[in-house]
């Protein structure tokens, strides 16, 4: 472990480098950025069209044909990209997710009611529903303890789950996400970008592709799934080559928790072994550091004291970047959330980056004791998100048409922030 935090303390210092031997009497240097170049191959009417694709399959609940239609779809537009070799884990999760018993039920050819249920009506920031006992929590001042032990600051607004198909306006979208989840059989797709000097190391940047709620999931997580896919291109276009290898993964099933544990339990004692050997290749290479993606366009600011929220992206918005404080790997995770900030300061074009040591509740938390870890997000996860900061969160309004280009653009800078920082860490050049 201690040979590895001085490989990454060294890798971390050699990228920021560039960055900051600036100033001083030496010569400019006139090289055109390959980083900046890749950066600018973002587009944000490509980063929309890519999450209003996967809001085609509503809210790709784990367990159903929709999911697996959805995974179907992120393989073959990877492989479109050029992303060939893509790969799927493969596992089993055995839990529900809804129960019958406890929530309403909707005919799939009617998109109505099949038989009564629980599920009721609360406000989430005057905007959505909530039928989990957190509703009652929510609201008002804050103090106290809130999510994690976390302390509650300022005002608080209600959060929760919605369970209820009924509070769903949109028929036709009630449809589509009317089959229950089913235990059984999952799957997660991932390709690899292979480096070309040292590919038997790499980082990994995830997103879950799963979703909860009776909605299209375009925020939680369309906006990261697409993000991890718009990576995915833009390394693999024809002219892009790494020194270290990049893996690209939508996981399923965090809203259980079980698709990023299963490939950390599948592939964390494959690292670094070259297999067949005396091939060169490296199925599973050592892992450097894990970059989570989850919920990144809403950042509007804390409820007022009516637990409402503005309908405005805040001016003050910005882009979360997490570690855990607690892990085993906090001191390298800080390093590296450091200097992707930085990456922020110099590549982002719109919202700034801020960093903070309480990461939860996401697939990074699979990873954090077995190497460095972070998560970006629009929000704080303990401290916003779970006091009600988000009123699109697991709610029936987490739908496209929810979100401006003000929204989408949030979750843009997310992707430049990661893209630069990765692209140094990998070594990342243009060949033509």
């Amino acid at each position: 472990m201690r040979h590895q935090r001085v490989i990454i303390a060294t890798t971390l210092a050699l990228a920021a480098a560039p960055a900051l031997a600036q100033g001083g009497n030496a010569p400019q240097d006139t090289t055109p950025d390959p980083v900046r170049t890749m950066v600018a191959r973002l587009d944000l009417d490509r980063y929309k069209a890519t999450i209003k694709g996967l809001t085609k399959f509503g809210d790709r609940r784990q367990g159903t044909d929709r999911n697996r239609a959805a995974i179907d779809w992120i393989e073959a537009q990877l492989k479109s990209y050029g992303c060939t070799n893509t790969e799927r884990i493969k596992y089993e999760y055995n839990g529900r997710q809804l129960r019958n018993d406890s929530t309403a039920r909707v005919d799939s050819a009617r998109g109505v009611p099949a038989r009564g249920g629980g599920g009721g009506a609360g406000r989430a920031g005057g905007r959505g529903g909530d039928s989990t006992a957190a509703a009652g929590r929510g609201g008002g001042r804050g103090g106290g303890r809130g999510r994690g032990g976390n302390p509650v600051k300022g005002f608080r607004a209600p959060t929760g789950v919605n369970t209820n198909p009924l509070l769903q306006p949109d028929t036709a979208l009630r449809r589509i996400n009317a089959q229950w989840d089913s235990p059984g059989p999952r799957e997660e797709v991932y390709c690899t970008k292979i480096g070309t000097t040292r590919p038997q190391e790499m980082y990994i940047i995830g997103a879950h592709m799963d979703g909860h709620g009776f909605n299209e999931a375009a925020n939680d997580d369309g906006s990261g799934t697409a993000l991890v896919m718009e990576l995915a291109r833009i390394f693999n276009a024809p002219d892009v080559q790494t020194e270290k290898s990049i893996r690209f993964i939508l996981f399923n099933n965090e809203e259980t928790g079980g698709g990023a544990a299963a490939y950390v339990r599948q592939r964390a004692p494959l690292q670094g072994i070259e297999n067949p050997a005396g091939s060169g290749k490296y199925p599973e290479p050592k892992w450097l550091g894990m970059i989570q993606h989850d919920m990144m366009m809403w950042d509007h600011g804390m409820p007022g004291p009516d637990g409402k929220l503005s309908p405005e992206q805040r001016r003050e918005a910005d882009v979360n970047i997490e570690f855990a404080g607690s892990s085993k790997f906090a001191a390298e995770a800080a390093q590296m959330a450091w200097f992707f900030r930085q990456s922020n300061d110099r590549y982002a074009t719109d919202y700034p980056a801020a960093v903070g040591d309480r990461m939860s509740n996401t697939d990074s938390g699979s990873f954090q004791d077995v190497c460095p870890a972070i998560s970006l997000r629009e929000n704080e996860r303990l401290a916003h998100t779970g006091t009600g900061w988000n009123p699109t969160w697991h709610q029936p309004i987490d739908v496209f048409s929810t979100f401006s280009d003000k929204d989408f653009r949030l979750g843009l800078n997310a992707a430049q922030t990661t893209l630069s920082a990765v692209a140094q860490l990998t070594g990342a050049k243009l060949t033509k």
